[in-house]
């Protein structure tokens, strides 16, 4: 079925493409005890509805608390140093990635971000699936000696 109304005119110059430059971040927003969080594309800073990125250090040798995002799905892209993620409800289980490696994290996951390396930031771009952040600091006594698992993809056995 096609309307005859006319669509509304659109500002493209202000409702457009938005660039965001690397000294414009901003660090006000939910952080985590071990890391730094700065935002970049959220609905304060350019309207976006269903995302929210920006970029995450965590310096060397430093781990963050235990937290989970609420009902939010989290992409991690690591740029620059070695992740280790530890999840579960007793941080039971660990995996690491390296730069140019992408880390998925469901919603409610409790889990900690930890740099692998005693010298190197870590530096990674963090995307949510909603415009707000949200950050849940949660209070985990993590069991000792977690359990590696490798990465197996169901799409692509082999």
């Amino acid at each position: 079925m096609t309307s005859d109304a006319k669509p509304l005119p659109t500002d493209w110059k202000r409702d457009g493409v938005r660039v965001v430059l690397a000294d414009q971040l901003d660090p006000n927003t939910a952080q985590t005890p071990g890391m730094d969080r700065k935002a970049a594309i959220n609905f304060a800073r350019v309207g976006a509805q269903k995302l929210w990125a920006g970029t995450v250090h965590i310096h060397a040798g430093a781990k963050t608390g235990a937290h989970h995002h609420g009902a939010l799905e989290s992409v991690i892209f690591v740029v620059k140093g070695r992740a280790r993620m530890r999840w579960g409800e007793r941080l039971e289980f660990t995996a690491e990635a390296g730069p140019g490696d992408f880390i998925y994290v469901p919603p409610y996951v409790p889990h900690q971000e930890i740099n692998a390396s005693a010298t190197e930031t870590l530096e990674c771009v963090l995307v949510r699936s909603d415009g707000e952040a949200v950050a849940v600091n949660l209070d985990i006594e993590p069991v000792e000696a977690p359990t590696t698992v490798p990465w197996v993809d169901p799409v692509h056995p082999g």
